[in-house]
């Protein structure tokens, strides 16, 4: 064990710090006053005087934001906190036991393979521009940005910087520099594609060919069907991103790039990166955490239809919105099939139960990933009574650091994504763009621990608890761990379509490109593939 530096604390930020180490010991008691002490810890542990924060900041340097707590405090609690101010929850995760709740699937020296091949050459002369009008959340966009990417290698064409989704549900009005670092997107593909700000001026005006490119189409639809369009028009549109390439099958060399564009070139703008950083760090200093993607946001319970556990009222509100919104195109829906299918999100109150029965104590610090949660934090007193070290964006930043963010839902949710893909345990309450972008780039980073809730089968052990067939306990929570030793993400490869699944269906189907690069960008190191082509990213 390092031994700790003998500092004496400034005496303010040790006393603030000292209670709050002893609120937090009391929360992992699970004494009645669990919830209260921890929300009053975490009510000291955001706090700080005007006067240390704004020395802690620093002038003149990029990107630097201002930080609410005393950078001293952070330090003393990390580096010299009393070891009599743990808790002893926290002492008993020392253990072997409590080691194995953070510890991940072998990841069996699974690395990044990402670098082209020898008979892949730089972009040549190019037939034409190709506009890319991306539709869907954040990661739906990055994932259609990323094959667009592959798409215009496959059509020698030169792309230009992509437009944002501003049509959508959240109607962001983000433009790309917004989102992503747009000369780090450019210089980082210079050697795969062509990459432009614009359209030369004399072209703005000039007729185009927009397309809906075939969904998950392979190279033989680009060049067959789409490269013909250059001898008529020097520009093609292609109006929508999402899923316009297959998962399987394409050209080593085409899947590599596409990797490349969605975990490497796809950065972050500097100042979400910032802040981002700096959430995983305020995260960090309640020791380890982990990320739940609660997706319990309006727009996801009414777009599915699942309105278990919630009021009348709620559901006709959630229906008449899904009758409003046009593009979504299912409005008659059964929420009792389609939660007894395990097609709907887990409700806060599962959840609860779900991390009770995996055996993570009540003192686990909680990172809700996630908009704003449908009826607030009536529906969340469950989760909060059996977790009360539940943080989120809002919480852990400041009002003035997160307003340049706060009015763009994609720039938010870029800020829940770095926090998650550092996050010691991701865990997702369901299997949405998000989670399964989260959930592939933790895989292309060394396999970190990702539990996917097994929702239909989880419903019915649920539903068992609530008509009294079956208690919380040792049962239960034998049954729910048995039930994801495999689905903590151990690599294996890509999943193909469902049997008997034919059509879209059978793409549908399909395991996701970017849930799980294994085999076309992750090797281990002696194989064919490994050869010069280990890139760190």
């Amino acid at each position: 064990m390092p031994l700790r530096r003998k500092v004496r604390p400034a005496g303010a930020a040790a006393r603030r710090a000292a209670l709050r180490w002893w609120l937090l010991s009391l929360a992992a008691t699970g004494a009645a006053v669990t919830a209260a002490a921890a929300l009053l810890a975490v009510a000291l542990h955001l706090s700080g005087s005007p006067a240390d924060s704004a020395s802690s900041s620093s002038a003149g340097a990029p990107y630097r934001l201002s930080q609410p707590r005393e950078a001293e405090e952070l330090r003393w609690e990390r580096e010299v906190a009393p070891p009599q101010l743990a808790s002893p929850q926290s002492r008993k995760l020392d253990g072997a036991a409590g080691r194995s709740l953070w510890l991940p699937a072998p990841s069996r020296r699974f690395v990044p393979c990402v670098a082209p091949s020898p008979e892949f050459e730089s972009p040549v002369a190019s037939r034409g521009y190709l506009l890319v009008h991306t539709n869907g959340g954040l990661n739906q966009m990055r994932a259609g940005i990323s094959d667009m990417v592959a798409v215009a290698r496959i059509l020698n064409a030169t792309l230009i910087i992509p437009e944002l989704d501003k049509k959508s549900f959240w109607h962001d009005r983000s433009n790309f520099s917004d989102v992503f670092d747009e000369e780090h997107f450019i210089n980082s593909l210079a050697n795969d594609v062509k990459v432009e700000k614009k359209l030369p001026k004399e072209l703005v005006k000039a007729p185009k060919s927009v397309r809906y490119f075939k969904s998950w189409s392979g190279v033989d639809y680009y060049q067959d069907e789409i490269s013909p369009l250059w001898d008529h028009r020097q520009v093609i549109r292609a109006a929508k991103s999402d899923s316009r390439l297959t998962n399987n099958y394409l050209p080593t060399d085409i899947q590599k790039l596409r990797c490349r564009a969605f975990f490497h070139a796809l950065r972050f703008a500097p100042p979400i990166e910032a802040l981002g950083k700096l959430l995983v760090e305020r995260m960090r200093s309640f020791g380890p955490y982990i990320a739940l993607h609660l997706r319990y946001e309006k727009d996801m319970l009414a777009f599915s239809g699942c309105t278990y556990g919630l009021s009348q009222t709620e559901s006709e509100e959630l229906a008449m919105i899904r009758e409003n919104t046009t593009y979504w195109k299912v409005k008659d829906i059964d929420p009792l099939e389609q939660r007894s299918h395990g097609y709907c999100p887990l409700t806060p109150k599962e959840v609860g139960m779900f991390l009770s029965a995996l055996r993570y104590p009540s003192s686990t610090p909680v990172y809700i990933a996630a908009g704003e949660i449908y009826g607030g934090e009536s529906h969340m007193v469950d989760l909060q009574s059996r977790f009360p070290i539940l943080m989120n964006k809002e919480k852990l930043a400041s009002a003035e650091e997160l307003r340049p963010f706060r009015q763009y839902a994609a720039q938010m949710a870029a800020l829940d994504y770095i926090v998650s893909v550092e996050s010691d345990v991701f865990i997702p309450s369901y299997s949405g763009n998000m989670a399964r972008a989260v959930a592939g780039h933790r895989r292309f980073l060394g396999h970190r621990k990702t539990i996917s809730p097994d929702r239909k089968a989880l419903v019915r052990l649920f539903d068992k608890v609530d008509s009294g067939l079956l208690k919380e306990g040792k049962k239960l929570s034998e049954r729910i761990l048995d039930m994801h030793r495999k689905r903590q993400g151990s690599p294996r490869k890509r999943k193909g379509p469902v049997s008997g699944t034919k059509g879209k269906d059978r793409f549908r189907s399909e395991e996701a490109f970017y849930e799980n690069p294994l085999p076309d960008c992750l090797c281990q190191p002696g194989s064919p593939d490994s050869d010069d082509s280990l890139v760190s990213i």
